[in-house]
């Protein structure tokens, strides 16, 4: 699911509203100025009514890259990294997002931000329990920042995520922070979420996305904290793409996600959109047991159950760090590993969220790791 492309603010209209993750006054204000407009609202996406997608078959390596027509589009890894085996040091987050701007297509100008792009990348020191967090934004274009279409190919800069070769797969970071230098080679086939890549994320049809992972990725490299020595790290990571044109409903005030992987080779995607109440809007996700066929859990299938509290000093936000989540594979419990795994994207998406490592339980008993995401906590999202 992801992420927020746009403010949790309240923005004003015709201010566009993605799925992480991702955001609007900040948007809107950046892409007046880098189209050279004089009023930056101009520069908002004028949207019209919103269609259903229609079902496809997606074509790889093809939908692998980038969908430029497409109003919102992100490229999300996340994982566990150990420095021994069998002890858990640090969880990352690498994540791209696209946005397109449809009111400056028809710009004659090779400056005109036609297309948006921001990099968000996190590591959670488990020993210290503490995050590390940066961020980058640019228009596409010029050699600068691109997101290629026929494979997964997405930079800003030094910071790249890239399709090596079949099954293989990179990610580099080079930053002051934080310095990422990771491979990933697939164990198992995509994981093709709602029907058949076509995920629904609401009550309406044209609430939707094409979604798939690529969950129990095998991962070795290095990293870096600051201007500590590098250390090689090996791991299991979770890498998400989707690419939708649709606005969120109305009356969804945030959602909560997650990705894990289970010990046994198993595979959960769950997620839920909120009411202002803190009902569940809409639910979804899958279950994929090691060697076997995905489980696409219908709608009002799961049922989420928040536990102990955890209140972010900066924001102020209530995040719930501990969960249960009901599923017709079985129930599940959900603990941050790190209470505050808050980030704030102010200085490029523009939104504060919690997205974290966490350990999962069944049946009381260690059965995985993943990350947990959760959005809206801090102020609601908005469509006016």
């Amino acid at each position: 699911m992801r992420r927020f492309l746009f403010s949790d603010s309240a923005v004003p209209s015709p201010a566009p509203r993605g799925l992480t993750r991702r955001q609007g006054l900040r948007l809107g204000l950046v892409a007046g100025l880098l189209a050279g407009a004089a009023d930056p609202f101009a520069q908002w996406p004028r949207l019209g009514a919103a269609q259903a997608l229609p079902l496809r078959t997606l074509q790889f390596p093809r939908d692998h890259g980038s969908h430029p027509d497409f109003q919102t589009e992100w490229w999300y890894v996340t994982g566990q990294l150990e420095t021994a085996p069998g002890q858990p040091a640090y969880g990352f987050q690498v994540t791209f997002f696209r946005s397109r701007i449809a009111s400056t297509q028809t710009l004659d100008s090779a400056f005109a931000a036609k297309q948006l792009l921001f990099a968000h990348v996190a590591v959670t020191d488990v020993a210290a329990g503490r995050l590390h967090h940066d961020q980058r934004m640019a228009r596409a274009g010029q050699g600068l920042a691109e997101a290629g279409e026929h494979d997964m190919d997405v930079f800003i800069g030094p910071w790249r995520l890239a399709s090596e070769a079949a099954g293989r797969h990179h990610a580099r970071i080079e930053g002051e922070a934080i310095g990422l230098d990771l491979v990933f080679e697939d164990s198992q086939p995509l994981l093709l979420q709602g029907d058949q890549g076509l995920s629904r994320k609401g009550p309406l049809p044209e609430q939707a996305s094409y979604y798939y992972s690529r969950p129990q990725l095998r991962v070795q490299g290095s990293l870096r904290l600051g201007n500590a020595a590098a250390v090689k790290v090996a791991g299991t990571a979770w890498l998400d793409h989707e690419w939708s044109q649709a606005l969120l409903a109305r009356d969804a005030e945030g959602w909560d996600w997650m990705g894990m992987n289970l010990h046994d080779g198993s595979a959960l995607t769950v997620f839920q959109l909120r009411r202002a109440d803190g009902t569940a809007l809409w639910t979804g996700g899958s279950w994929r047991p090691a060697g076997g066929a995905a489980r696409i859990f219908a709608p009002g299938e799961l049922v989420w159950q928040p536990g102990r509290i955890w209140t972010s000093a900066r924001s102020g936000a209530r995040y719930p760090v501990e969960w249960t989540v009901a599923t017709p594979a079985g129930r599940f419990g959900v603990q941050a590993l790190v209470d505050d795994q808050e980030l704030d994207a102010s200085a490029s998406t523009g939104g504060i969220y919690w997205e974290g490592l966490s350990r999962l339980t069944r049946n009381g008993q260690a059965a995985g790791a993943g990350y947990l995401e959760m959005t809206g906590y801090h102020s609601p999202l908005r469509v006016r």
